[in-house]
Parts: C-alpha cells; structure tokens; sequence
C-alpha cells in the first residue's frame, strides 16, 4: 500500500503544548500527555493497543539503549502522542512515524512544531496501518525504535524486517511475555515460531525491563525491550522455512516425524526428509535453529 507522508515543518498551525519553560528537550510529561489526550478527546483503545510512555527517564533510556548513530534514518511504529518520537529526533538524522489513528497522526506534526520547533523538518508522519504499508515516503529506515503495539507486535515486526532490508538494527517495547518469545534460544521453554521467524533476520536479545508506570493507561502487563541486529539469513528459502516452522510447532508435544506429517505427505515422507537434512526424526522443534529449520526446507520431497 502506498503511504504518503506530512512532515511537521510543513505544518503552519501551533502546536496544542508548546515546551514548558526552563524544559530543554521537550518531552512529554504525565500532565502533557492527558492534556493532549483531552484536547483530542481522546480515550486510548486496547485495539489499537494505546498505551502511551510518559516518563522522561524511560524515554532517555530507549533512546540510549538504540545506540543510533547521527545518520541513522529511524522507523517508529505508533508513536501515539509523541513521547518516543520526541527522544529520538535529537539524535537521528530522521524519524519516519507510521501512526494508524488518523487523529494521532494530525496532531503529531504540530506537537513536535511546538516542542522543538529546530527538528521539526527531521520528522515525516504516515497515516496507514504499519501491517499493510508496502512502501515508505523518504529516506529508507535504517533503524526501528518503537513502542509496538502489543496486540500485534510480532507480526509488524516481521513485516517491517521482510520489507525493509535496510533496517540494520531494531528496538523495539512489547509485552514482556513476547520478549522472551522473541529472545529465546533453542531448546528455552519459551522458543517456538516468534523466536525462529526473527531469527531469520538477525541476532535477537533481551535489552531491560519496563515497568507498567510509566504508561498511561497502566497495562495489566509487564514490557521488555528486544533489540534485533541484521544478519544475513541462513541459505533457503524464507516462505518454505516458515511453513516448516509453522507446521514443526503446531502441535508442540510431538516429535518431528510426526508434527510434519501433513507438511511432508505422511509420517515416512517426514522421516525421508528429517534424515535428508541430518535431523533425528524423533526431535521436537524446539531444539531447532533457524538453520537447521531452512536446511529442512531446502530438501526435496518424498512421493
């Protein structure tokens, strides 16, 4: 889907919150953040997963933890009211906000016009649905810094990553249970498809916690940040490696020979092509790589 982009220079209205005086960086505040709220009328929605950051301190923690580097061209998927975007357009060349709600979309130009009104041209927002956009306006995103939506982070994620292969490095907040999904190595109670699909795209890790505070509304979870950097993926096919992952853990407790049976064309098929690929039949997917998952899909079929 093509997206088109309002940059906040571009903006000649007044932003609703300027920056208070003896406040240098312009961060939103608790105070900032309802009243922007309110302004809008606006009432955050779990489907849209609108929990929006209000800590400074948080902030300048996401921020440093990204190790951007002056160049960098950042991605950030839903930046609400602006909180996330606001820390990252002083240390990067541009930020490209991708923000589903038409009216968070409006308002972020302006916010940024009148809390720092010096980046304000570092900053092009997209209304569109980051699961369907299929192309961006500006400079390619080397980076992704984002506060993702919980409700679908995992699926953004690996959208963004497939569809942009200059991303060199991600960090990205989900709910804390998907970060150690995403984070886990083979063999971890945790590891299944999340954990094997991102692998794909490079090296995964835990990067800290977030407590439930600093958001408002409070979520009744905890968060994790996860930083990703790209690598090469292992030889194969990515579509026919996921569908082997897919398949491998759609029923968890079996053993590969027959977890793979209907993916393969029956239980002997599975073993031909678990041996082809030097795998023992009778492992579970969980003890897989992602390499050992694309050598398995490379392998030719069995009558």
């Amino acid at each position: 889907m093509p997206a088109s982009g309002r940059t906040a220079a571009s903006s000649s209205e007044r932003s609703p919150l300027s920056t208070p005086p003896g406040q240098t960086d312009g961060l939103l505040g608790p105070a900032a953040i309802r009243d922007l709220a309110r302004q809008l009328g606006l009432r955050p929605t779990k489907s849209l997963g609108q929990n929006f950051l209000h800590d400074a301190n948080t902030i300048r923690r996401i921020v440093r933890t990204a190790e951007l580097d002056p160049d960098d061209v950042v991605l950030e998927v839903g930046p609400g009211l602006g909180s996330l975007t606001l820390g990252l357009l002083p240390v990067a060349a541009h930020v490209t906000a991708v923000e589903i709600d038409p009216r968070l979309a409006e308002l972020l130009p302006r916010t940024v016009a009148g809390r720092a009104p010096g980046l304000a041209g570092r900053l092009t927002v997209v209304e569109a649905d980051a699961l369907r956009v299929r192309e961006l306006p500006g400079p390619a995103p080397t980076a992704l810094v984002a506060n993702l939506p919980y409700n679908v982070a995992v699926p953004v994620l690996l959208h963004l990553l497939e569809l942009l292969p200059t991303l060199r490095r991600g960090l990205v907040l989900v709910q804390a249970e998907v970060a150690e999904r995403l984070a886990a190595a083979p063999g971890a109670p945790a590891y299944g498809v999340p954990s094997v699909k991102a692998a794909w795209y490079g090296e995964v890790r835990r990067s800290g916690s977030i407590g439930r505070r600093v958001f408002w509304p409070e979520p009744n979870v905890d968060s994790g940040l996860v930083a990703l950097d790209r690598r090469p993926p292992p030889p194969g096919d990515r579509a026919a490696t996921f569908a082997v992952v897919d398949a491998a853990f759609a029923t968890r407790r079996k053993g590969l020979r027959a977890a793979l049976a209907r993916w393969a064309g029956g239980p002997a098929a599975a073993e031909a092509r678990l041996r082809d690929a030097g795998i023992d039949p009778a492992t579970r997917g969980e003890q897989l790589s992602v390499a050992d998952f694309a050598r398995l899909a490379a392998t030719e079929p069995r009558p």
